[in-house]
């Protein structure tokens, strides 16, 4: 499954993340704030918002197949609890290391577990941008979830491929701990510098 043109594509991720906002807003204080209960709403979230994106996606020709990837966030009582479909990424800075959340839905990411291909012969391969599964393309999508400790000092980014792309996890980490008030502009117009081939969207949250 290939990303879907440009146009569709940022109709179906504005669509899915003003879908996810309102649903989790909606039902958060209706759910006791369990872990499991915490995941679970955050399930239903994404799933809401596949259905959203999906039915706008048969609604009007043009925007047939599209679909977006999508990372959700939510920060409760000192845990970040993560709903994730496609290869955008959520990566986390602990002290002195960064570390990739997140696993990459994409045809690359299934080479490397195959053991067909390496991590750096991944970073060039000619098919780096074909996911596996994307929010808004099929009825039904099931999130990867998980919940993370989110500690005193603990810096989290969100970004799509257009930034991990193009930065490789080292910069991102130097670009970051080099200034962080202004790492996220600094890391989109370093991306754009390297190429800008995507769409680059980058959130930090500390």
């Amino acid at each position: 499954m290939e990303w879907v043109g440009y146009k569709g594509g940022e109709i179906a991720s504005k669509l899915a993340t003003e879908s996810v906002k309102k649903y989790i807003e909606s039902n958060f204080n209706s759910i006791n704030k369990e872990k499991e209960e915490i995941l679970k709403l955050i399930s239903s979230a994404v799933e809401y918002a596949n259905m959203v994106v999906y039915e706008k996606s048969k609604e009007v020709q043009e925007l047939e197949g599209m679909g977006t990837t999508l990372e959700v966030c939510l920060i409760y009582n000192n845990k970040a609890y993560i709903g994730h479909v496609g290869d955008s990424r959520v990566y986390r800075i602990r002290k002195e290391v960064i570390r990739k959340l997140t696993k990459d839905h994409s045809y690359v990411q299934q080479l490397i577990e195959d053991k067909k291909i390496t991590r750096e012969e991944a970073k060039n391969h000619p098919k780096k941008n074909m996911i596996t599964k994307a929010l808004g393309c099929t009825a039904y999508v099931e999130p990867d979830l998980r919940a993370r400790n989110f500690e005193k000092g603990d810096i989290f980014i969100i970004c799509s491929d257009g930034l991990s792309n193009m930065l490789d996890e080292k910069r991102i980490y130097e670009i970051v701990k080099q200034d962080l008030e202004n790492a996220a502009e600094r890391l989109v117009n370093e991306a754009n510098q390297a190429g800008g081939y995507d769409n680059i969207t980058v959130i930090i949250i500390k």
